[in-house]
């Protein structure tokens, strides 16, 4: 366990499942004193319970990555017990599938406001807390689907590939002043994210969809991967720790069976072949 001058306070947002859950735990466990966040308090439960069953210290604190009201309030509190915040952990956000021609504009948009603007939001709020820390570090939790693109994922896709490139160019302004940004870009693990926390456009649902049959398609492949998947997501949250406590980590970080080499195809092969490999793997 660390000493109190060598802890270090770590925000995380999306703290009711998937990535959010496993990491706060770990690093409460670890001895970080973590303030875990979610949207929706009434889905602490599983935070909760493992709090109770691990005697962990940790905060547990309501905030909407959308809603700047719920950001500051949550800010100031930080501000008034720590008075610094070390590292923020930008992991808030859904996917929704659907075909470019069945998603509304607001689906479309609302896609963006979590995975993209939330970021932009928390980010921004949190810069002058960040800037009392000796060593501020922001990790954003993409996705190898920012890397690569699916059918059938396009907003999920635009939110990440956005957050790629604003990631990109942040890390390069606030080296300027000793900060670190970073990225993971997980692959598919078995969490909520394609199934309590995926949405689909809702006309993607209707029969009368020109995309319907592919979109059914679609969606009956990701639920059996989800189902197979054996990759552990605790891994997320140690990779989360080894960014923390390095010096100099790597500012993008692909992680899981399937990302590496989904991220090495898309790179080095020729799009082509790239096309009819993704074509062929989800519609068959």
């Amino acid at each position: 366990m660390k000493s109190e001058k060598q802890k270090k306070v770590v925000l995380i947002t999306g703290c009711s499942s998937g990535f959010g859950l496993l990491s706060s735990i770990h690093l409460a466990q670890r001895g970080y004193e973590v303030v875990a966040t979610m949207r929706n308090l009434a889905k602490r439960g599983a935070l909760d319970e493992a709090i109770e069953r691990h005697k962990l210290s940790l905060t547990v604190y309501q905030l909407d990555v959308t809603d700047i009201k719920s950001i500051e309030a949550c800010l100031k509190d930080i501000s008034g017990k720590y008075g610094h915040l070390d590292v923020l952990v930008n992991n808030a956000g859904y996917g929704i599938g659907g075909f470019f021609e069945d998603l509304s504009d607001k689906e479309y948009r609302d896609q963006m406001e979590t995975n993209f603007f939330g970021v932009l939001n928390m980010i921004r709020l949190s810069l002058p807390l960040l800037r009392k820390s000796s060593s501020a570090k922001i990790i954003n939790i993409s996705s190898v689907a920012g890397l690569t693109a699916t059918p059938g994922m396009g907003a999920y896709n635009t939110s990440k590939w956005a957050l790629e490139g604003f990631s990109e160019s942040l890390r390069q302004e606030l080296s300027l002043f000793g900060f670190q940004v970073l990225l993971i870009e997980p692959g598919p693990y078995p969490t909520e994210v394609f199934t309590t926390n995926t949405r689909f456009a809702e006309k993607a649902m209707d029969p009368e969809s020109p995309n319907y049959e592919y979109t059914q398609k679609l969606y009956k492949k990701y639920l059996a991967r989800n189902e197979t998947l054996k990759s552990d997501p605790n891994e997320i949250a140690k990779l989360i720790e080894s960014l923390i406590v390095a010096k100099n980590p790597p500012f993008r970080n692909v992680i899981g069976p399937t990302a590496g080499l989904r991220y090495y195809f898309r790179r080095f092969f020729p799009w082509r072949l790239n096309e009819w490999l993704v074509k062929k793997v989800i519609f068959g």
